[in-house]
């Protein structure tokens, strides 16, 4: 299937919104991305939670550190691979390529075993599908503006009879509303349950996040965003957008506008 036929998610229209660029050059022209730690950090701390989640809460905190020490590891050894350089790796603040791949791997499990605390404390309630299917990583497929939009919800929690309250895990500070509206009316059309209210929990702070209310939000005003990037790629429109993030660009390498 063409790039221009794809279905489309949150993450490429904040990414075509931000600078169309970066999305032609991740998406059509397949450059090999700068790895990021933070980005496998992330990835490992979601797979560790939703083990412990779909264990009924039933493993050692050791045992869910241990989820995330082989998905990071494993990842950083394949992105080492690819790029044995670390300091051409990206990294935040004053760190190296290589002193951000150890820094995290610490933090991650530290975040792992707070999670772990969290959870038993606070006991979220997971939602339950009509299909039976717990509402961990619920992957979804509807239609929105008239295009196919597809995702994953990290956790989908019982919020009252016919009511769900959709939850992003978070080891970063980015935090995207428009993800969350998506993922609120998604649920209410493809397992017919109303979503009021969503949040983060915010692993930096071992925390919830303030509710976010969704429920307002129509299916028309989101599917427009959609609409709107939909025909920008088709009608190949890529504008760039260089400025400071170019710093923390994974295409920056290859880009002719940095």
């Amino acid at each position: 299937m063409s790039v221009e036929n794809q279905p489309r998610s949150v993450s490429q229209v904040e990414q075509y919104e931000k600078c169309a660029w970066r999305w032609y050059l991740q998406r059509v022209e397949r450059v090999e991305p700068r790895p990021a730690a933070w980005s496998f950090h992330g990835t490992a701390f979601h797979t560790a939670a939703e083990a412990w989640e779909r264990s009924s809460r039933r493993m050692e905190p050791q045992q869910v550190q241990e989820v995330f020490h082989e998905e990071y590891t494993a990842m950083v050894n394949a992105a080492l691979e690819k790029e044995p350089d670390t300091d051409k790796w990206l990294a935040a603040g004053r760190y190296t390529g290589g002193e951000d791949i150890e820094r995290r791997y610490g933090l991650g499990l530290e975040q792992t075993a707070a999670y772990v605390d969290w959870s038993l404390t606070n006991e979220p309630d997971i939602w339950t599908t009509p299909e039976g299917e717990a509402g961990l990583e619920l992957s979804f497929m509807v239609e929105l503006g008239g295009i196919k939009v597809r995702g994953f919800i990290d956790q989908s929690l019982t919020e009252g009879e016919n009511k769900v309250r959709i939850r992003d895990l978070k080891t970063g500070s980015t935090k995207s509303k428009f993800q969350l509206q998506t993922y609120a009316v998604a649920t209410r059309k493809q397992w017919g349950v109303e979503v009021e209210k969503a949040d983060w929990y915010l692993a930096k702070d071992g925390r919830l996040s303030r509710p976010v209310k969704v429920g307002e939000i129509s299916e028309d005003e989101i599917g427009q965003r959609y609409a709107d990037m939909d025909a920008g790629v088709k009608a190949g429109d890529f504008p760039a957008n260089p400025g400071f993030d170019c710093n923390f660009c994974d295409m920056a390498h290859a880009c002719i506008f940095r």
